[in-house]
């Protein structure tokens, strides 16, 4: 076989030669392009369903999302190329953390016990609260109940000890005689229970009457200070004052309102109103735990007034008295000496008959000198003379 001149390959083969690399450069060409196809079909597939948490850093909400897809199309990397970083940006976006909207912070809710929390028209016994000065409870040292004068005088001039005054006020059903309330009944606030009331040795204790703010509480919260005068007035205010039953009342003792609460519900609004007027007329005061506990009970009826003192009903005239009877016929007297003996009482001058039987004024004829024993008790002021209007 002859050699081409120079020692090269034949002209012959130079040919082929080209074919094939044309061919391998063509097979290439269309390989890359398949490739490239599989890979774009490939990031423009849907992810799967995915409980995965949002990323913090990507979000699809923002400029940032985009530019996140141009740089992982253009770098296919072993992470760029995972569907779940290309999604199409018809989903919907995903939460990001980085891309929240954060809402403007809700308004700081106030103090539900505050006085000015509530809104109350301007009369009403929850604004009245805010009026109340609060402050520490002072000590009970030197409290006792004469400090505010003896139980149940008239106060109000109008002939009835106050006790009778508030019984005539709170019960119904009543009979008197003069001033007092012999029976009645008492729709007790504190229990909402019904009472019969009948005066009595030991039935009148059924129906006590009771300081809406106790002495001992007023005592340690500003009537220390007061005057006795103010302090007798205080204990007779009859805005203060309310028939109730005994055990109730036993079991209040001296609370205020963040301590006790009548049992009776729908009365406690009514209640604290009350003391809440009482403690404003005569400015005393009241602790953190007291005055949350008045607005708590107020809100309940925040358009509730504040009570005001109410007249005392007038008591009925006394029953006229019954005729006297016809005066009996003068006892003959005997005409013995005073000193005793025969019929004559000793003791007595002049003579009247000896004891049994008792006599009275209108047995003898006046007036008599009584000295001594006085059996027959004619002398009832002890003056020494009896039945001197005879």
């Amino acid at each position: 076989m002859s050699v081409p001149p120079g020692g090269g390959r034949s002209p012959v083969a130079r040919p082929r030669i080209s074919i094939i690399r044309r061919t391998l450069a063509i097979i290439g060409g269309v390989l890359l392009a398949l490739f490239v196809a599989l890979l774009i079909i490939g990031l423009a597939m849907p992810d799967p369903p995915t409980t995965v948490a949002p990323s913090v850093s990507a979000s699809t909400t923002g400029p940032s999302a985009s530019a996140a897809t141009s740089s992982a199309a253009a770098s296919p990397d072993a992470n760029s190329a995972r569907p779940s970083s290309a999604r199409p940006t018809s989903e919907r976006p995903s939460p990001s953390r980085s891309a929240r909207t954060t809402p403007d912070p809700l308004p700081r809710k106030k103090n539900s016990t505050s006085p000015t929390s509530a809104r109350a028209p301007a009369d009403s016994a929850l604004a009245a609260v805010a009026a109340l000065t609060v402050k520490g409870r002072a000590a009970k040292t030197g409290y006792v109940r004469a400090r505010f004068g003896s139980a149940w005088p008239d106060s109000d001039d109008n002939g009835c000890r106050q006790r009778d005054d508030v019984l005539n006020r709170d019960l119904r059903s009543k009979t008197f005689d003069g001033c007092k309330v012999l029976t009645g009944v008492l729709d007790d606030p504190y229990t909402g229970k019904t009472i019969l009331f009948r005066r009595g040795q030991r039935s009148s204790a059924e129906v006590q009457i009771d300081h809406v703010v106790a002495l001992s509480d007023a005592w340690q919260k500003g009537a220390q200070q007061w005057s006795q005068q103010t302090r007798v007035s205080f204990a007779n205010d009859t805005l203060n004052l309310l028939a109730v039953g005994q055990s109730v009342n036993a079991s209040k003792g001296d609370g205020d309102t963040a301590t006790w609460l009548p049992p009776n519900k729908p009365f406690r609004c009514q209640y604290v109103a009350r003391q809440v007027a009482v403690k404003k007329n005569y400015g005393l005061s009241v602790t953190a735990a007291e005055r949350d506990a008045m607005v708590r009970v107020l809100s309940g009826c925040p358009k509730l007034r504040l009570p005001v003192r109410t007249a005392i009903p007038a008591h009925p005239a006394p029953r006229p008295k019954p005729e006297p009877p016809a005066p009996k016929p003068p006892v003959r007297q005997p005409s013995a000496a005073a000193g005793g003996g025969g019929n004559c009482a000793p003791g007595y001058d002049p003579c009247i008959p000896p004891y049994p039987p008792d006599l009275d004024c209108s047995d003898v004829d006046g007036p008599i000198s009584v000295s001594g024993d006085d059996p027959h008790g004619l002398d009832g002021d002890g003056d020494g003379v009896a039945c001197e209007s005879s």
